[in-house]
C-alpha cells in the first residue's frame, strides 16, 4: 500500500525529522524507556547474525498476504532455526491500522506476534467490513487475547501511545525513505513490496554474506 494513501494523521507531529531520528529510532533505549509498550518486537535469538526488520500496516492488504503466505515459511526455516532475528515495525497508513497497532503494543509481549497474525488473518472481518465498526471488532479480537474492555478504551484513548507510534515511523520513514508497505530492511538494504519466500531468502543470504 502507498503512503500516499495515509489520511493526514501524520499531519502535526511536532518535531523535526532530525529530532526525532535522535529520540525514537525504532527500537532505540528511548523509546522503551519513555513507553515500555514501544519496545521493539521481534521474534528469533538477538544474536542472529541477520535482523530483518518488517515496516506494515495493519491494514496494508499486501502485508497481510505476506504474513499467510511467505511469512509462514520465514518463521520456520530461518526464524526458528535462528538464522535471522525478525523485527516488527509499525507504519499504519491510516487511523483504523493506527487503532489496530496501538492495541497490539499495549498486549504482553508474548501476545504481541499471536495478535498481529490473527489480524491479518481475518482483516476482512474486523478492518474492512461494510456493516461492522472496526472499532467494535478490534474490540472483539483484543478481548480474545486476554484484553479487558476497560484496558482497550484506556488504550485507544491514550494520546501518548498514539504519539510514540507516529513519532517512530515518522523517525523510520527520514531515516530509511519508507514510502510504502510492506517494506523489509536486509541488515542495511531496504526492499518494498510483497515478495515469495524464495526472494525473501535471497535477500537474507546477500545480507550474511
Amino acid at each position: 500500500m502507498s503512503l500516499f494513501r495515509r489520511t493526514l494523521i501524520l499531519a502535526g507531529i511536532g518535531l523535526p525529522a532530525s529530532a526525532l531520528l535522535d529520540l525514537a529510532v525504532p527500537g532505540s533505549a528511548f523509546a522503551a524507556a519513555a513507553d515500555p509498550r514501544m519496545a521493539v518486537r521481534a521474534l528469533g535469538p538477538a544474536d542472529a547474525k541477520v535482523v530483518v526488520q518488517e515496516w506494515f500496516s495493519l491494514t496494508c492488504t499486501h502485508c497481510a498476504r505476506f504474513s499467510q503466505t511467505a511469512f509462514l515459511e520465514v518463521k520456520s526455516k530461518l526464524i526458528d532455526t535462528g538464522r535471522i532475528r525478525y523485527e516488527y515495525h509499525d507504519f499504519p497508513l491510516d487511523q483504523v491500522a493506527l487503532t489496530a497497532a496501538m492495541v497490539s503494543r499495549a498486549l504482553p509481549p508474548e501476545r504481541y506476534e499471536p495478535f498481529v497474525q490473527a489480524l491479518f488473518a481475518s482483516q476482512d472481518q474486523w478492518a474492512f467490513s461494510q456493516s461492522n465498526d472496526p472499532q467494535v471488532e478490534l474490540a472483539k479480537m483484543a478481548a480474545l487475547a486476554g484484553m479487558s474492555h476497560d484496558v482497550f478504551q484506556q488504550t485507544v484513548a491514550d494520546q501518548g501511545l498514539r504519539q510514540a507510534i507516529l513519532d517512530e515511523q515518522n523517525a523510520g520513514q527520514a531515516k530509511y525513505k519508507i514510502d510504502s508497505t510492506p517494506s523489509f530492511i536486509f541488515g542495511k538494504t531496504l526492499f518494498s513490496g510483497e515478495m515469495e519466500y524464495d526472494t525473501f531468502l535471497q535477500k537474507v543470504n546477500a545480507a550474511a554474506a
